[in-house]
């Protein structure tokens, strides 16, 4: 008899396990799988800090989130509706995650003594009364795992690599997923190397997919209708890759060769290794000794006539200053990817926060004004670190561009742009030797000249020394040194001519307006969207531009009675808001290395009304 399809809006699932356990593998496949489809979906991987953390430990523990819809969302989800538990200790981390009367799947085959003393358990959760309001479904994976693959020349250790795909099987056909997307990554992901594996977890997904409809302990299965999309040619994409691809897109649409020295650090890691990718489309990377290296050949690129770029995470920008002091004082184009991560020092590597804001303000020594963008999810980097290298190319100056792990390591689906309808960036290199001086300035965006090196007659000085104004020699001169460190300021601040003005989401003016930067939208978006239909007078605004602000910020501002500003930090954003428009922002802030959860939202703006 067939079982019961009940039709649901939207899911959030968490797969969780050892690091080892494969739960990043088998999330992004129900992920792509999601996507194709026609679910809008959004994900928060999870991963330990430990390399290797000990098998079974709480410090082991990697999870993967993802939230599906037939309708538009911005988080990927306050709770799951099921939660996967590949062991105790992955059931210890996450529980408190699972909605009560979620479904828990457990693979019971690791819940053995050693285990469970390991994940701090006195007694087996599965046998006394810890699970009571939660459907509770323990399923043998390791022993079904090595049945299914019994007629295979694996070993049970290897046997034992494949049952996460058993997992993803049982979770298809709960949400009646098709299995041919993964079938096909599967035979490409080992089609070079380890083509042993690719019939052993093909056979696994199909194992755990066809217990689910011979077991009596599944008699309903749900279906999440399409999303409705604006029309248009889509992909699933992650923060990183986004950037990759706006990176690339800028090189393309400016004519200049990009050049991205880096050195690896969490989570910035994936965008030296995407644009490795692209060297047929002249992107030239290059993995340096470290990060004073890294953004030492960025800026050498840009001095040549490249479109320079260096990318890190908070511990590399600090060790980037003085390189990024110099390219501001020789006004050069460089583009300086922070992928903000849990601080301070080296921090929690693999976990999120919004901490860097200020640092990248002021953390430089003297008058040292560079232009900062920050995107606001995974779809939106394409956009923000396009627009950065715009800026940085038309305005001869470093831009900072910031993201931070939970949207470099997120997913959205990201509807592919018309290239036609870019942005045109123009190098407008100097080729005209009649009239030269290195430091004359353009009347718009007081730019200065850009000279590739060689050009006859336009030698100049550069470097880090204070420069005479026009000429470009060194100049030891007090007052030409304070109108240097003015112009230098008024030139960024003149970016704020070109900014858009602000879309205001919601209530136009009111009595609360939700301020956010980065990171936040989502929840932000969640909350504003929910308390609109309950009549609330709430507006949201979402900044990309973080220096200089849009010029129409202070009035937005002062329409609304109440400004409450989110971040995870302990309120940097709010300190420059107060200073810059005298306006007492009320903050919200968690440091926890999470991002928010929109009931943490929710219950601090239901105190306004």
């Amino acid at each position: 008899m067939r079982k019961q399809v009940e039709q649901i809006q939207a899911a959030t699932v968490l797969f969780a396990g050892d690091s080892g356990d494969g739960s990043q593998t088998i999330g992004t496949q129900m992920t792509e799988t999601s996507a194709i489809v026609g679910n809008d979906v959004a994900t928060l991987p999870d991963y330990p800090a430990e390399i290797k953390a000990p098998a079974g430990s709480l410090a082991g523990v990697s999870g993967f989130q993802l939230h599906f819809s037939s309708e538009t969302i911005h988080t990927p989800g306050d709770t799951c509706d099921v939660l996967v538990a590949m062991n105790p200790a992955a059931l210890k981390v996450n529980l408190h995650k699972l909605k009560d009367n979620g479904i828990l799947i457990v693979n019971s085959d690791n819940f053995a003594r050693k285990n469970l003393r390991l994940a701090g358990f006195e007694s087996n959760p599965l046998e006394d009364d810890t699970l009571t309001k939660y459907q509770v479904f323990p399923v043998e994976m390791t022993r079904l795992t090595r049945k299914a693959l019994e007629h295979t020349e694996l070993d049970h250790s290897d046997q034992d690599k494949c049952k996460n795909f058993f997992a993803l099987g049982m979770i298809l056909w709960l949400y009646n997923r098709p299995m041919d997307y993964t079938m096909r990554w599967i035979k490409t992901k080992f089609a070079t190397r380890n083509t042993h594996f690719i019939e052993p977890n093909i056979s696994a997904l199909r194992a755990g997919n066809i217990y689910c409809e011979a077991t009596e302990q599944f008699a309903t299965s749900y279906e999440v209708k399409a999303a409705q999309f604006e029309p248009g040619k889509y992909r699933n994409i992650e923060g990183n890759m986004s950037t990759v691809l706006g990176l690339v897109a800028a090189a393309n649409q400016s004519g200049l060769q990009l050049v991205y020295g880096s050195y690896p650090i969490t989570p910035a890691s994936d965008i030296l290794h995407g644009l490795a990718n692209y060297r047929n489309f002249g992107i030239v990377t290059m993995q340096m000794e470290d990060e004073i290296a890294a953004v030492g050949v960025a800026i050498g690129a840009s001095f040549s006539g490249s479109l320079g770029v260096t990318g890190s995470s908070g511990p590399g920008l600090a060790l980037k200053s003085e390189a990024i002091n110099l390219a501001m004082i020789s006004e050069l184009p460089l583009v300086v990817c922070n992928i903000q991560r849990a601080g301070p020092s080296t921090g929690m590597p693999t976990k999120t926060e919004q901490a860097d804001l200020l640092q990248m303000f002021y953390g430089r020594n003297g008058e040292s004004p560079v232009p900062i963008l920050a995107a606001c999810r995974p779809s939106d980097c394409f956009d923000t670190v396009y627009e950065a290298c715009r800026i940085a190319v038309e305005y001869r100056t470093p831009v900072i561009f910031l993201s931070e792990l939970y949207i470099a390591l997120g997913a959205e689906p990201w509807l592919i742009p018309d290239v036609t309808h870019l942005a045109n960036i123009d190098p407008n290199f100097r080729t005209d030797i009649e009239g030269f001086e290195p430091y004359m300035r353009d009347n718009e965006t007081l730019a200065r000249p850009w000279a590739k090196p060689g050009t006859p007659g336009l030698e100049h000085r550069i470097g880090g020394l204070e420069k005479s104004d026009i000429t470009g020699s060194v100049s030891y001169d007090a007052e030409n040194h304070e109108k240097m460190v003015t112009i230098r300021a008024e030139k960024v601040q003149r970016i704020a001519h070109e900014i858009p003005p602000i879309e205001i989401y919601g209530a136009q003016e009111g009595d609360l307006l939700v301020l956010g930067w980065g990171g936040t939208f989502g929840a932000i978006r969640t909350v504003v969207e929910n308390k609109l239909e309950e009549g609330c007078s709430i507006g949201h605004v979402h900044l990309r531009y973080l220096n200089p602000f849009p010029n129409d910020l202070q009035e937005i501002l002062n329409r609304f009675k109440t400004v409450l500003i989110p971040e995870l930090n302990t309120g940097h954003l709010r300190q420059l808001i107060r200073s810059e428009y005298l306006i007492d922002a009320i903050g919200l802030n968690k440091i926890q290395g999470q991002p928010f959860h929109v009931y943490e939202l929710e219950t601090k703006i239901n105190t306004f009304f």
